[in-house]
């Protein structure tokens, strides 16, 4: 029996920066539906951005996304008994979804500041090729390369 298509659901760009991809973080940061609170901080922390930068807030955010994004991963696979950790390249908007968590996951363990002020910071020191979440591709890609041996079990 086949299954039904899934179709992708078109996310309407934010209305300052006219962004899709702002609007994509801004739903992920959001809880309990709280949106204009997540707005406040994602607004707040590109302001800082500007203020302590001096670029434009914009491609400082592309660009610490960029740099957090993995080109490749791991994924299990079981062979004849044996489970192998396959290496395999990250599709481009999973590679999107998994930097965007890790950029959030690394401000929110940060402490004792006001959340649009670590995700600023955050968002700096990824664009600088620094920080948690650039550690954590980092990490990927070289458990990725260990595993290289086993690339020909590709699914």
């Amino acid at each position: 029996m086949s299954r039904k298509k899934i179709t992708k659901r078109e996310i309407s760009p934010d209305t300052v920066y006219d962004n899709v991809i702002i609007a994509k973080f801004i739903n992920q940061i959001m809880k309990k539906g709280k949106k204009n609170t997540a707005k406040k901080i994602v607004y707040g922390a590109l302001d800082i951005i500007k203020e302590k930068t001096k670029k434009d807030p914009i491609e400082v955010f592309e660009l610490a996304l960029n740099n957090a994004r993995p080109l490749l991963e791991v994924k299990s696979q079981r062979i004849g008994g044996a489970t192998y950790q396959v290496p395999k390249p990250v599709v481009k908007e999973r590679g999107m979804a998994l930097a965007v968590r890790w950029l959030l996951e690394s401000a929110r363990k940060k402490k004792g500041q006001p959340m649009k002020q670590k995700l600023a910071d955050e968002f700096i020191n990824a664009a600088n090729n620094a920080g948690v979440a650039v550690k954590k591709k980092e990490d990927t890609h070289r458990m990725a390369e260990a595993n290289r041996a086993f690339a020909h079990f590709k699914f």
